[in-house]
């Protein structure tokens, strides 16, 4: 990593009350430290990734920026609305993170300086791979970037795991990369929010039918967990004008990684498959508890309307089979213990997304787990998703 110039807009990052009486940290230097997991990184992909790796029929239908009759350029791709392209200057750290974690050396080295043992690194420019209402080609993205991907950094599984990209729309096609995938020895897998890309449709199939029982007995006989990233079941970009920036994150982005939890939960896939785990990346876990008491009123006030029964509550099968990523979420902190989700959450310093706490994430964790025990700061920071991702854990963290 370079040197980090902390720009004026970013010197909150680095406020922390500290750690004192904490029997271990979070800093990278220390003697004990906890054993750290960052539960959702991204990759830096080559703006030419899949223009070299697809089949040229699809050359013109990938993402691309066009220029109108006014000169002003706009970014194109299949399933959003086109958005005009802003160029913002940055500076210092800002800067720093939008051109960093391109090669698998510097990622590691950014991790070693953050504390990171080991990331869970997802698309970043290939968020947009599900962004088309044609499963085929959004599956024939996807087995680029699991190509490119694997390429780049399967020699250093030990500290990066990468998320092999699945476009369920493409049944057929999904079960066949899943079982190559499964082979090479991917050890995760992200699939879209929705199955179908776009505004909800009553006839489009939807994860919680019996239409992927087959998808979901491919993944159980791989043993591989799933995830559902945000911003990939239909277009974040539904907002503009006055407090677009936040209305598209927090209300198109963010909250419909709730329908895949709920679709699970609540419709039987987990006793038809127990050995499947899956997880919300980067929405956040302040929902979770709220999300939990709400699918349990419903099944139990709703229950001459709930079919099918299920052996226990939408609850008990989030608490046995679900993981939730997030940032920064003092309300989520403050609920883990006491509704029982300690073992659910887990940490990530969202490498190298403006979102993350990336390169300061010891003061971030200093800021909003003091409250915690050891033993529950130590499964948020890494145990949890050393049990999700099937990771051996260092013996030196065990002592």
């Amino acid at each position: 990593m370079s040197a980090v110039v902390v720009n004026p807009p970013n010197q909150w990052r680095l406020q922390t009350p500290g750690a004192e009486g904490w029997p271990r940290t979070a800093r990278p230097e220390a003697a004990r430290k906890y054993f750290m997991v960052s539960a959702d990184c991204h990759a830096n992909e080559p703006v030419d990734l899949w223009l070299t790796r697809m089949d040229k029929k699809y050359h013109d239908r990938l993402p691309h920026v066009i220029t109108d009759k006014d000169g002003v350029q706009w970014r194109v791709s299949e399933g959003h609305r086109p958005d005009r392209l802003r160029i913002t200057a940055m500076e210092g750290e800002d800067a720093l993170r939008n051109k960093s974690g391109a090669t698998a050396v510097g990622r590691v080295t950014d991790h070693d300086s953050d504390g990171i043992d080991v990331e869970l690194m997802f698309p970043n420019k290939g968020l947009s791979m599900w962004g088309t209402p044609d499963a085929e080609f959004a599956m024939a993205q996807c087995k680029a970037w699991n190509e490119w991907a694997w390429e780049m950094f399967a020699d250093h599984q030990d500290r990066i795991v990468v998320a092999g990209a699945i476009a369920t729309g493409d049944l057929e096609g999904s079960i066949a990369e899943i079982q190559r995938l499964a082979k090479l020895g991917f050890r995760c897998l992200t699939l879209p929010c929705k199955p179908v890309w776009g505004s909800h449709d009553v006839n489009h199939v939807n994860y919680n039918l019996p239409h992927f029982d087959r998808l979901w007995a491919a993944i159980q006989d791989a043993d591989l967990p799933i995830t559902f990233h945000i911003s990939t079941g239909r277009d974040p970009r539904a907002s503009r004008g006055n407090g677009g920036a936040v209305i598209n994150y927090v209300t198109h982005s963010l909250s419909p990684t709730i329908e895949p939890v709920a679709n699970l939960c609540a419709s039987g896939v987990l006793e038809r498959f127990p050995q499947l785990r899956f997880a919300t990346i980067e929405a956040g876990i302040g929902w979770i508890p709220w999300l939990l008491d709400a699918m349990d009123e419903a099944y139990k006030k709703h229950h001459f309307w709930v079919r099918p029964k299920l052996q226990g509550l939408p609850s008990d099968y989030y608490r046995a089979h679900g993981f939730a990523s997030f940032q920064e979420d003092q309300a989520g902190l403050d609920l883990a213990d006491s509704h029982r989700l300690a073992d659910n959450f887990m940490w990530a310093n969202d490498y190298p997304h403006h979102e993350g706490t990336w390169p300061h994430s010891a003061e971030a964790i200093e800021r909003t787990m003091g409250h915690l025990s050891d033993a529950t700061r130590a499964k948020i920071l890494g145990l949890n998703a050393a049990r999700f991702l099937k990771l051996d854990v260092p013996a030196r963290y065990q002592a």
